[in-house]
């Protein structure tokens, strides 16, 4: 039987494609690229895609949760753009040991107030 995850075509994407697939900001500049996505087990959204942000050859890289809803796909650059800069996500909740984040279900983080998407 042919594995169903390769497959996929159209807007549909298996979860092992997305981890891995890089993320920049509206200027094109790469921020980090997804390590994981948090679906919520009752509705089976997408509620969060892991970052990791910052370091160099996997030292001192950070993770930080995105709500999924702030991604878009961007063909051109075959990765995910989201409006934030490097500035914000330096100050942002990280998921590193030490940190007080907590998973939640609601689609936004409360210190990291995605802005409004200023491309459509």
């Amino acid at each position: 039987m042919a594995d169903a995850t390769k497959i996929t075509s159209g807007t549909l994407i298996a979860a092992e494609k997305v981890e891995g697939t890089n993320v920049y900001n509206l200027q094109g500049e790469k921020l980090g690229t997804v390590d994981d996505i948090m679906i919520d087990k009752v509705s089976g959204r997408a509620i969060y895609a892991v970052m990791s942000f910052g370091g160099f050859l996997g030292m001192g890289e950070k993770q930080h949760p995105l709500p999924w809803s702030s991604l878009k796909y961007d063909e051109r650059q075959g990765g995910y753009v989201v409006n934030l800069d490097k500035a914000m996500l330096e100050k942002a909740p990280t998921l590193d040991a030490g940190s007080d984040f907590t998973w939640t279900s609601r689609t936004s983080v409360p210190s990291m107030e995605i802005p409004p998407d200023r491309t459509s």
